[in-house]
């Protein structure tokens, strides 16, 4: 049997006697997981790039989010590159460390910082934008460009749909109470 998903039987598991059914998408189909498997089969492309300048995939994340910015508070980039604040607190010191990015107070609050990239970070963005440049025009060479705009604008599409998602309702349909 097709479920409204486009799924078959495969998602149900009976555990013997007793046992309830579940009904699932089957693991690869869902929604998470094909995000995740199309993430990993375009990031394979980058990551020798990345390792030839010893960077980091989240450090690469970082130094993007910074060339788009004359700088930004630490708290807001944390939310523009989906980094959590401890990690982005190590990550910032260690590209701090190598002179890729700079540390600014923040005038109006000084117990905050405000990050910015430095003139090496630039240079290093710089160098590894040809490599990139040559990756994205083989990723669009075999997936061909219309497509890619198209995903781009699907996914975009799909986010901003989401976003007007209220989880507190879905999480209530399905029976979860947050506590307070």
């Amino acid at each position: 049997m097709v479920d409204k998903y486009g799924e078959g039987d495969e998602g149900q598991r009976d555990g013997g006697a007793g046992a309830q059914r579940l009904r699932l998408r089957h693991f690869s189909r869902s929604m998470p997981m094909l995000l995740l498997r199309a993430r990993e089969s375009v990031m394979k492309h980058f990551r020798n790039a990345l390792r030839m300048y010893d960077i980091t995939e989240q450090q690469w994340r970082i130094l993007r989010a910074l060339v788009s910015v004359k700088e930004i508070e630490v708290t807001e980039l944390a939310r523009a590159t989906f980094l959590l604040g401890p990690s982005l607190s190590r990550i910032l010191k260690e590209l701090e460390g190598r002179h890729l990015i700079e540390r600014h107070p923040d005038e109006n609050d000084l117990r905050r910082a405000r990050i910015s990239i430095s003139a090496a970070g630039l240079e290093l963005i710089e160098k590894m934008t040809r490599h990139s440049d040559e990756i994205y025009s083989e990723i669009i060479h075999a997936y061909g460009a219309e497509r890619m705009r198209d995903l781009q604008k699907l996914l975009e599409e799909l986010e901003g749909a989401m976003a007007q998602v209220d989880v507190s309702e879905v999480d209530a349909a399905a029976g979860f109470v947050a506590d307070d």
